[in-house]
């Protein structure tokens, strides 16, 4: 690290591993550290022994840690130093609370070390410049400030459309049901809840596709891994995805001569829902979507065969990213989403996935190993 940046740093937590943690990782990349465990004892260091930068913990007995900054501003020195608040409280009320007391930055405990040495040196480094260039600073942290103010929003959003749309949509396809199972519903009305059963059960596997690239994006999405038999797994596809399949006039067919898969039973039906969606729209009617398990040494792999115009090769790999779309016909596109969930919940899984040519075709291929 650039020597320039070094210098004191003030750790305030009432947690003691908190401190250790932060300290030994400062100290190993040359900082000098002072350690308090309240906001009294913040606001005391702070005046004794004048530190370069203050990690500040939220919640703290007695004096917490906003009303410590607020009263660390009011210091001499205090309205210059780098305050950085460390707290296991992500929502946005926390970080307008942060902000307004005047926080330089806010991390989000656990945090790496890696993270949190960046970050101290970014906020040592910007409050340098900014004594130099007071108007750049400010405009850089506004953007800075309203870009984490965008991502804790995006992330309401998404524990919105979830948890507040999962009853609905799961209340319908309930209903659906129901139509079904009545004995004096006529063929029209059961044919009518069969494709509202299907599209619910659609609608719900955008949501949690949504959830789970969210979980991506904070490193939470960790698969619970244990041996499923994997006959009843195809069976649930197939039947899942049935309505849509016979509304395009497309038969499905499953070959499999493996008998268990290791992982995450819900990551793994919906990565293979996704796949066989994703093989509906894309094949020409009166055509046969295959899914087929071939058991290897190290895993299972798992194909899924189309007869449409395939993936040109130099998409093969660009179409796992989010919102990109092979040249298709425009009825059958998706969003973009779900094969970049289905690379992401196969990653997680210490597995690859891939395409191929089925001539005609494609074939996208995904392997999970056994363990």
């Amino acid at each position: 690290m650039d020597g320039e940046v070094h210098g004191l740093v003030l750790v305030v937590d009432d947690n003691a591993e908190n401190r250790a943690l932060a300290h030994a990782t400062l100290q190993d990349e040359g900082y000098r550290v002072a350690l308090e465990h309240d906001g009294e004892g913040c606001l005391a260091s702070f005046m004794r022994e004048r530190p370069d930068c203050v990690l500040l913990d939220i919640r703290m007995p007695g004096m917490d840690g906003i009303t410590a900054c607020k009263k660390l501003r009011e210091l001499p020195g205090g309205a210059d130093v780098p305050i950085l608040f460390v707290t296991a409280q992500r929502d946005l009320d926390t970080f307008d609370r942060a902000h307004d007391a005047g926080g330089d930055d806010f991390i989000t405990k656990p945090f790496r070390p890696t993270e949190l040495i960046a970050r101290v040196a970014t906020a040592v480094k910007l409050r340098r410049v900014a004594a130099e260039r007071a108007e750049l600073y400010e405009l850089g942290r506004r953007q800075r400030d309203d870009l984490l103010r965008l991502q804790l929003q995006k992330e309401q959003l998404v524990a919105f459309l979830v948890h507040d749309l999962k009853n609905p949509v799961n209340a319908i396809e309930l209903h659906g049901q129901r139509i079904l199972r009545d004995k004096d519903a006529n063929a029209r009305s059961k044919d009518a809840a069969a494709k509202i059963q299907s599209e619910s059960r659609t609608l719900l596997r955008m949501l949690m596709t949504l959830l789970d690239l969210s979980k991506a994006d904070e490193g939470r999405l960790v698969p619970t891994k244990a041996a499923h038999p994997l006959a009843p797994l195809l069976d649930e596809v197939v039947e899942a995805m049935r309505v849509r399949a016979q509304a395009s006039s497309v038969a499905l067919a499953v070959e499999s001569d493996a008998d268990t898969i290791y992982g995450d039973l819900e990551l793994l039906r919906r990565v293979l829902e996704n796949l066989v969606d994703n093989a509906i729209r894309h094949t020409p009617e009166d055509t046969t979507v295959t899914i087929t398990a071939v058991k290897r040494p190290d895993g299972v792999e798992l194909r899924i065969a189309d007869a449409g115009t395939g993936i040109p090769t130099e998409l093969r790999t660009q179409v796992f990213d989010r919102f990109v779309q092979a040249d298709r016909p425009a009825a059958a596109r998706g969003h973009g989403l779900g094969l970049a969930f289905c690379k992401l919940a196969v990653e997680a899984h210490g597995g690859r996935i891939w395409i191929e040519d089925a001539n005609p075709g494609a074939v996208f291929t995904f392997q999970v190993p056994d363990a």
